[in-house]
């Protein structure tokens, strides 16, 4: 159990040390107070993004614009024009009349006919500056309207940017008496006519009911604010007519009479200055810069509505999560986007990595936008950070690792070499362990013969265009090309990563390589270059796997019998054949199409073999490579030719003298003074008396059939041709057959 734990954590190792350590430095810079502007600022976003509501129609405004003022001549007005205007807006019959001018002195002409008005009109609600400005300048409400309790503070609740997000309900004075907000004061005497009064619910003073609504006390800590002054009973503002304003008259229409037929019945009026020479503007979320400022009569409205509609139709308020719930949503982000990078860290590129994040933390905006819709406040900017911050840290891990472990192995041909040591616990060990494998030899024919006669660009050109063909095919069928040999390959299928179909996906992956010379070659056709052939050996066994070397210089690879037989099949192939072992035959079954078999006595190995040439896999790779007769055309005059066995990749010590006496389009029969052994590989040269046969070169063949009636007749299979003497045979076959 211990192990599979432990196998566990090292698998996931990378989001057991990322997320912590990002969700931990998120959550430190969050309670730090370093991301809370950042987060008013996505707040103020979704203000901005959300649809427009309906103007509230309960609510109008009498607004001193610059024109009133500069009608007026003086600022302010005298109570006796106030007095006048009140008296007025009386007539229409308002629910509540909100008077958002301080009037704690007399302005004559006038002032006792405004004490009247204000003696006269219950439903008039004065103001008062209760914690003052910032200069700490409080303003007195005017005295009469204190006296019969029709006042209310008319402070506003500034964050450290200078925009107004909280509202206040309440406010202590400095006395110790608690006065309600000029906007409580005026809902609380709308909602009079509706039987509805404030009610607490806690005895802690923290909640109110409100008709269908409950108002929490906001914390200093709530959303995303860190150790903010909450003093008085705050909400967090859920504005409502902020965007587009409400209905309003100015004040020299009313006082000229120019009132609409109903205007202001059953409503709730408020008079207050818009003019910007007065001052009273301030900053909302939807303002920009320092543009759309709101008058604060503006303000004081919006909140009247926001209260009514909260109590009279349930129009949601701002709420938050408790700070334990926040702190597991930012956790919980962290997550996601360490689990979502460690997935993938070894699969798709970087492009690939970071439009799935995006896409993520779309989704992650779009659902804190769609809570802030039904009136909920959801961190966005700690979890976006947390998101985006893991993965970075997984990305930079993974580099940090891969580049450790290629400072101790160095280059990897493979990637899956790569995250097999990355995912093993001992996988950067020196040392191995068995593994059932399947191993694939490939050898290229006719290149040495290109090499030497093409300059050494051209020849990395093709040898690299070659290899990069051959690469494509082997990651196709998830092999691991274990080395590079000159112009052949070590490709493993099983090790580093076991599979129940190794087997066939190697036999498989042997014909689609040579399916893919035809690529190769109708390259080599544009650069004026003869044909390349390839040899494939297969043969699967149980080897060791694993890091072999020393601790300055390792290589993964594998070591073993299977692996030599393997370059011992493939040492027995032409070019175009694949031949497998006969184990390999028989686990891999039916399936395969054998187009013969040679039987065989390997180097180092006691008894003889049998190997079979494949021609085709069926199943679900359905992979075949065409017959091809051998045509072989009888030599009207023979050909003589001397030759040198090779012995392995020697050559024999006499020169030997033989004929050929039969031509096909890459072998043909030779009839000799002595006897050849089959599979046995042949250096030789024309002797011709032409001069087009001198200096052509050296043909390179193995011999592949011993004739049965002739004794000294044998048949052979070039391996490698000069173009020159290839277009001579081709010329001489052709003559030969008319």
């Amino acid at each position: 159990m211990w192990a599979t734990l432990r196998k566990q954590l090292w698998q996931w190792r990378g989001v057991f040390i990322a997320a912590p350590s990002v969700a931990g430095i998120v959550i430190g810079l969050r309670w730090a107070g370093w991301l809370q502007a950042l987060e008013l600022a996505a707040l103020d976003q979704f203000f901005r993004w959300r649809p427009a509501e309906a103007i509230d129609s309960r609510i109008v405004i009498v607004e001193i614009n610059e024109q009133d003022i500069q009608k007026l001549g003086n600022w302010p007005p005298s109570d006796q024009i106030l007095a006048q205007l009140l008296n007025r807006l009386k007539q229409q019959q308002p629910r509540a009349i909100g008077l958002d001018l301080y009037r704690d002195l007399p302005v004559e002409p006038g002032h006792q006919e405004l004490v009247e008005v204000f003696q006269s009109t219950p439903n008039l609600i004065g103001i008062r500056k209760v914690a003052g400005d910032a200069e700490g300048t409080a303003v007195n409400s005017p005295p009469i309207l204190n006296e019969l309790g029709q006042i209310g503070a008319n402070d506003l609740v500034l964050d450290s940017d200078g925009k107004v997000r909280r509202s206040l309900l309440s406010l202590g004075t400095p006395s110790g008496d608690i006065i309600p907000s000029f906007s409580t004061m005026l809902a609380l005497t709308y909602l009079e006519a509706e039987g509805i009064t404030l009610e607490q619910v806690d005895e802690a003073g923290t909640q109110y009911r409100l008709g269908q609504a409950i108002f929490n006390r906001f914390n200093k800590h709530d959303g995303s604010y860190v150790r903010t002054d909450a003093g008085g009973f705050q909400i967090i503002s859920n504005f409502r007519n902020l965007g587009q304003r409400f209905q309003s008259i100015s004040f020299t229409d009313v006082l000229e009479g120019k009132i609409p037929n109903d205007w202001g019945r059953e409503q709730v009026i408020l008079i207050g200055i818009t003019g910007e020479s007065v001052a009273d503007n301030f900053f909302t979320p939807f303002s920009r810069g320092l543009v759309n400022q709101a008058a604060g009569v503006e303000i004081h409205a919006d909140v009247v509505s926001q209260m009514l509609s909260a109590a009279l139709e349930g129009r949601p308020l701002i709420q938050v999560w408790s700070e334990l719930w926040e702190v597991l949503w930012i956790i919980a982000w962290t997550v996601v986007g360490a689990i979502l990078t460690w997935r993938q860290r070894y699969r798709g590129n970087l492009t690939f990595k970071v439009v799935s994040l995006i896409f993520v933390g779309g989704g992650l905006v779009g659902g804190c936008y769609w809570a802030f819709l039904q009136g909920w406040w959801i961190p966005v900017v700690p979890p976006i950070l947390g998101l985006t911050g893991s993965a970075i840290a997984i990305i930079g891990y993974v580099a940090y690792n891969a580049s450790q472990m290629r400072q101790i192995f160095g280059r990897y041909v493979t990637d899956a070499v790569v995250a097999n040591l990355l995912e093993t616990p001992q996988g950067l060990r020196l040392g191995g362990e068995n593994h059932q494998v399947t191993v694939l030899f490939s050898d290229l024919r006719g290149f040495s013969a290109i090499s030497e006669r093409v300059s050494p660009e051209m020849g990395v050109r093709v040898i690299n265009h070659y290899l990069q063909v051959m690469t494509d095919v082997v990651d196709q069928y998830q092999g691991v090309i274990n080395d590079f040999m000159g112009d052949g390959m070590l490709i493993i299928f099983g090790a580093p990563i076991e599979r129940e179909d190794d087997s066939q996906r190697a036999i498989a992956c042997g014909i689609a390589m040579q399916l893919a010379m035809t690529e190769v070659n109708q390259y080599n056709n544009t650069l004026n270059l003869p044909p390349l052939e390839m040899g494939i050996g297969i043969h699967g066994g149980e080897v060791l796997a694993g890091n072999i070397g020393s601790q300055k210089r390792a290589k993964y690879t594998v070591m073993g019998s299977p692996v030599n037989l393997a370059s011992r099949i493939e040492s027995y192939t032409v070019g175009g054949q694949v031949l497998i072992s006969q184990d390999l035959l028989k686990q891999v079954g039916s399936i395969l199409r054998v187009d013969g078999e040679l039987h065989v006595h390997p180097k180092g190995f006691t008894e003889p073999i049998t190997v079979y040439e494949i021609g085709g896999i069926g199943g679900t790779f359905n992979l075949f490579l065409p017959k091809t007769a051998i045509d072989f055309v009888v030599l009207k005059n023979k050909i003589p030719i001397q030759y040198i066995v090779l012995t392995g990749k020697h050559l024999g010590q006499e020169f030997c003298q033989g004929t050929i006496v039969k031509l096909s389009a890459n072998g043909a029969e030779i009839h000799t003074q002595r006897s050849l052994e089959l599979l046995s590989n042949l250096k030789i040269n024309l002797v011709m008396g032409t001069e087009k046969a001198k200096g052509l070169g050296d043909i390179y063949a193995k011999v592949v059939e011993k004739s049965v009636d002739s004794p000294n007749h044998f048949g052979i299979r070039f391996t490698g041709i000069p173009p020159e003497i290839a277009a001579l045979l081709s010329y001489l076959r052709q003559v030969s057959s008319d």
